[in-house]
């Protein structure tokens, strides 16, 4: 294994966290990988990492040393990219990972207008609602929609979502507007299993404010949940993105917005840093203008 190898198992490994999840996303089996560690320690005379049964972690010098090896391996990839025209024509396939419903309003527009743009690129979006490790399954950049945890990651934010609590004009004008939290008990929930799964619902800054909620029907589908809602059957709460173009046309209207806990923070992820190969860089770009040029993301 020569020394860039070397560096690209580290940096695999030290993201994955596991030396068999950093060799899959190497292509080497684990037995090479655990090999190639080795010698890279011993060679450099410290421990990088802190093995256990379940996970391996990196030592202090590790984290110190992994940050040196990612910007050696961006600055090769920039190097190789404008040798081969890469930086100028991305190629080859995109993957990407995003929330359902997040994908189906925001992202596949985009990428459609991406794929116009750049007729030899390839594109998998892969819509769920869950968070995947976007090293250990292969995506190149993924939506994240939250606060973000600690990582080797680049992300750029691109806008914020609220917790709206909601209804149609008609249902508000039948059975009233609810203006404090306890009138949320004396109207007709329908709730969504993704934000309403522990049938609570969190208000205030602090999150510290409690509405225990009585769903008269829980809907796995958060568009069917809208739809009923759209039509006057009673109150939902759901991310802001999601009917804001309903709130903007008055088909919808916003409660208790003074209880509101924070928005929350929208990121467009990826592992390669400034060093992004042309295909992440265009996409990146183009999301990055979009997205920001929503009013619904980033209201005035």
């Amino acid at each position: 294994m020569d020394r860039l190898q070397t560096l690209q198992v580290f940096v695999a490994v030290a993201d994955a966290g596991s030396f068999a999840a950093g060799g899959r996303a190497v292509g080497l089996s684990a037995p090479s990988v655990t090999r190639g560690i080795n010698a890279l320690e011993a060679r450099l005379g410290v421990r990088l990492f802190t093995r256990t049964t379940r996970r391996v972690r990196l030592t202090e010098i590790g984290g110190r040393y992994l940050e040196d090896a990612r910007r050696i391996l961006q600055e090769l990839q920039a190097a190789d990219d404008a040798v081969s025209g890469a930086a100028a024509r991305p190629t080859g396939l995109l993957r990407i990972n995003c929330p359902n419903e997040f994908g189906r309003i925001h992202v596949m527009p985009i990428l459609l207008e991406y794929l116009d743009t750049y007729p030899e690129m390839r594109a998998e979006i892969v819509m769920v609602d869950r968070v995947v490790n976007i090293i250990e399954e292969g995506f190149d950049i993924a939506v994240r929609i939250g606060s973000l945890p600690s990582s080797g990651l680049s992300a750029i934010r691109v806008g914020s979502v609220r917790r709206v609590v909601c209804a149609a004009p008609d249902y508000l004008a039948r059975h009233g507007t609810p203006t404090v939290l306890e009138d949320l008990t004396a109207h007709r929930i329908l709730a969504t299993t993704t934000l309403s799964a522990n049938k609570e619902w969190r208000f205030g800054s602090d999150y510290d404010q409690v509405v225990r909620i009585h769903p008269r029907a829980t809907v796995s589908s958060i568009a069917a949940c809208i739809e009923a809602v759209r039509n006057g059957w009673g109150i939902t709460r759901v991310l802001s993105y999601q009917v804001g173009a309903d709130l903007e046309a008055g088909r919808l209207e916003a409660v208790l917005e003074a209880y509101e806990p924070p928005p929350l923070p929208i990121h467009l992820l990826h592992s390669e840093g400034r060093g992004a190969v042309a295909k992440i860089r265009t996409f990146l770009d183009l999301a990055a203008e979009r997205l920001r040029a929503s009013t619904i993301l980033n209201p005035s």
